[in-house]
């Protein structure tokens, strides 16, 4: 008999989302905080909107954010250089523990990859790409179905 996919994907993304906020705790952050860190790091500087938009903040949530991390000293906010009176938000920094909290997983998924044949990663990084842009479109209708009704 075969397993439910279904439900073994959400086991499996609950347990992501479980170390992540136990990650972000053990770096004294919150999970939001950590969330947005990560989208600064894989994708560079950035406007506050488009961070909001990214994490699914509203404005005022956002800017607290950006106060938080910039306190912290993960960020900074810089003149935007097309266009002075706005600033962008640019990642200066992580959190000291992140890498020691995140190496145990970081390894034993290491040695779980290691296990598949080339062919095998390729077709496992392939579902990722994918399934990332899926997820995106998906977020971007709800955020867009969301404004509609407002």
């Amino acid at each position: 008999m075969r397993p439910d996919a279904s439900q073994i994907y959400r086991q499996y993304l609950s347990a992501v989302m479980l170390h992540g906020h136990a990650s972000a705790r053990a770096c004294d952050l919150g999970a939001t905080d950590l969330y947005a860190l990560n989208i600064l790091q894989l994708a560079g500087a950035m406007a506050p909107g488009e961070l909001g938009a990214r994490t699914g903040l509203t404005t005022g949530p956002t800017t607290r954010l950006i106060d938080r991390l910039e306190q912290a000293g993960y960020v900074r906010r810089s003149p935007d250089s097309g266009d002075r009176r706005k600033v962008i938000v640019v990642p200066v920094g992580r959190p000291a523990g992140l890498d020691r909290v995140m190496t145990p997983a970081r390894q034993k998924v290491g040695e779980i990859l290691g296990g598949y044949s080339a062919e095998q990663l390729d077709v496992l990084f392939d579902y990722f790409v994918r399934a990332t842009q899926a997820y995106r479109d998906a977020a971007e209708r709800l955020r867009a179905d969301d404004t509609a009704a407002s």
